[in-house]
């Protein structure tokens, strides 16, 4: 059974960092993407960024410069390393793993930045 385990997420003053963490397991496909969404109080889900096995990544630009993924294929882990953090970045962040037949969700962890 295909699992996203998601972990980094809390609270942060304005201009700090927090690094999030995503390993997938019960999942074998050698082409994917992971990726992180976020979804904040009364907005639509968003893609924050993704990378694939390839390493080609994909940022939102609200975070290009700020934000930076990466993985590492042999543990199946994706990371997002969020600096400069800003209050709008607040919201509940989804790890996702897409390959060409399926579509898995973790099931978020919050990230707060305080003014």
């Amino acid at each position: 059974q295909a699992r996203l385990v998601e972990s980094g997420g809390g609270l942060v003053q304005s201009g700090g960092s927090l690094r999030l963490s995503c390993t997938a397991s019960g999942i074998i496909s050698r082409a994917n993407v992971m990726g992180w969404y976020r979804q904040a109080p009364g907005n639509e889900r968003e893609l924050v960024a993704s990378i694939s096995t390839g390493a080609s990544t994909n940022y939102a630009e609200s975070v290009k410069g700020r934000f930076a993924i990466s993985r590492d294929n042999a543990k199946n882990t994706v990371y997002l390393q969020m600096n400069s953090l800003k209050p709008e970045d607040t919201a509940v962040y989804y790890c996702n793993y897409k390959t060409v037949l399926h579509d898995h969700w973790g099931q978020g962890t919050q990230v707060t930045v305080s003014p």
